[in-house]
C-alpha cells in the first residue's frame, strides 16, 4: 500500500450495502478514461398528447383485442401478457423428473409452482407525460392508485408479495413510451426482496436488547440526516417532512437514488393523504432533476420495497423504501453496463455516490422542457 494519503475521489475502494449484504468496487480514478465504446440513439422525446397506434391510449384497441376505457385519471387493468397466472397445477415429482432427470438430486432441481396476478397501471391519459411532467395532484393519484391495488392484494389470501414498480425508457426495456408501471402479485417473497427482510430483521434482532424496533432504515436515515452538514459526506438530494431523497452510499448505478421515509412506514398502505403528497412532491422533484442531467427523459428503473403485504408475518421489520436505478452515465446516449468483472464477481462504478448526489443538487428544480416552452 502506498504511504500516500487516501481519497475517496481518486483512490479505488469497496462499499458495504447492509440491505443485501454485498459489496460494491469504486473506481473514481476511471471517470478520466476517454468513452470509444457502445453510444445508444437518443430517445425521441417528442410524443403526441395521443396516439391512435397506442395500446395504452384512452379508448384504444390493445394487442390481444380489449379496448381500453375512456379513462381520465390513472388506469388499471389485468396485463395481457403476465407473467403469472392465478390459477395453475402443482408441478409434481414425475413432472420435475422430465426436466431433471429420473435420478436427480432435489438440492440440485428444485421447482415450485408459482401462481399470481400482473396488473399494468397508465399514470395519465396523456401520452405525452411522464412522472416528472406530471402535478404533484396527478402524481397523489398515481400513489393513491397504488395503495388502492396493495390493499386489495393483501387480502387475497394467495398473494404472498406485492411488487410495485416502472421501467422508464426503451433502453430499460419499456415496450411502450405511453407512462405507465407494472404491479406483479405474487405466491411467494422473490430473491431480491427476501434478501433485504432478512437484513432488516437480522438487524432487529441484534440491537433488541437495546432497541426493540431498531431498523437499518431509521438507522441510515438518522445518520445521512447528520451527514448534509458536511459537504464531503452529504448524499442528501431533498427531503420533506416525510420522506428522503438520497444517493445511496452503496449505490451501484451512477445516478442510483433512494427514496426512502424519514420514520418506520412499512408499506405504502400506511401513509395518510399528506403523506402520500409528500411521497409524490419527492418523486416529482426527483425525476426532474433526472431529466434535466442531460435534458433527455431520463431512464430509469423504479421499483417500491416495503413488508411483502400488509399482513405478512415480517410486515412490521420493513420500511418503505423506493429504488430508483438509471443507467445514463456520461451522455443521453452514454449507458453503463453491467458486465465482465462485474457480473462475474461484483458491481463496479466509477462516479461516486458523493459526487453523483452533487450533481443531482445542482440540477434546476424547473423542468428542462418548461424553460425551453414556457408556455408549456
Amino acid at each position: 500500500m502506498s504511504s500516500a494519503n487516501f481519497s475517496f475521489s481518486d483512490h479505488s475502494h469497496r462499499r458495504f450495502n447492509p440491505l443485501t449484504r454485498s459489496w460494491v468496487l469504486c473506481s473514481p480514478h476511471r471517470a478520466k478514461r476517454p468513452w470509444l465504446g457502445q453510444v445508444e440513439e437518443a430517445a425521441n422525446d417528442q410524443q403526441p398528447e395521443y396516439d391512435p397506434q397506442c395500446y395504452l391510449c384512452p379508448g384504444n384497441k390493445r394487442a390481444a383485442g380489449a379496448k381500453n376505457d375512456n379513462y381520465t385519471s390513472t388506469y388499471v387493468f389485468t396485463n395481457d401478457y403476465a407473467a403469472v397466472c392465478p390459477d395453475q397445477p402443482e408441478c409434481s415429482e414425475a413432472e420435475i423428473a422430465q426436466v431433471a432427470g429420473s435420478d436427480a438430486s432435489n438440492e440440485l432441481f428444485r421447482v415450485e409452482s408459482t401462481c399470481g396476478q400482473c396488473k399494468v397501471m397508465c399514470f395519465s391519459p396523456r401520452h405525452d407525460l411522464t412522472l416528472p411532467e406530471l402535478s404533484i395532484g396527478e402524481i397523489s393519484q398515481v400513489v393513491s392508485t397504488w395503495q388502492d391495488i396493495f390493499r386489495g392484494f393483501s387480502t387475497d389470501p394467495s398473494i404472498g408479495y406485492i411488487q410495485i414498480f416502472e421501467n422508464k425508457g426503451a433502453m430499460m426495456g419499456c415496450s411502450n413510451p405511453h407512462p405507465h408501471g407494472q404491479v406483479w402479485a405474487l405466491s411467494d417473497v422473490p430473491s431480491e426482496p427476501a434478501t433485504e427482510i432478512a437484513s432488516l430483521k437480522a438487524f432487529r434482532q441484534k440491537h433488541a436488547t437495546s432497541d426493540p424496533h431498531a431498523c437499518i432504515l431509521c438507522s441510515y436515515v438518522r445518520a445521512e440526516e447528520a451527514n448534509t452538514t458536511n459537504e464531503s459526506a452529504n448524499r442528501v438530494l431533498l427531503q420533506n417532512h416525510t420522506f428522503m431523497v438520497v444517493v445511496p452510499f452503496w449505490a451501484v448505478w451512477p445516478f442510483e437514488t433512494m427514496i426512502v421515509a424519514k420514520s418506520h412506514i412499512s408499506h405504502i398502505g400506511e401513509l395518510n393523504p399528506l403523506q402520500t403528497q409528500h411521497l409524490a412532491e419527492a418523486m416529482q422533484a426527483l425525476t426532474i432533476r433526472y431529466d434535466n442531467i442531460f435534458q433527455c427523459s431520463f431512464p430509469y428503473s423504479m421499483g417500491l420495497h416495503q413488508a411483502p403485504t400488509a399482513t405478512h408475518a415480517d410486515a412490521s421489520c420493513c420500511h418503505l423504501h423506493l429504488h430508483f436505478y438509471p443507467p445514463l452515465l456520461r451522455s443521453a446516449t452514454v449507458r453503463k453496463f453491467l458486465v465482465g468483472f462485474e457480473i462475474m464477481a461484483e458491481p463496479q462504478r466509477d462516479l461516486t455516490a458523493e459526487q453523483a448526489a452533487a450533481r443531482l443538487r445542482s440540477m434546476d428544480v424547473v423542468h428542462y422542457k418548461h424553460k425551453l416552452h414556457p408556455s408549456s
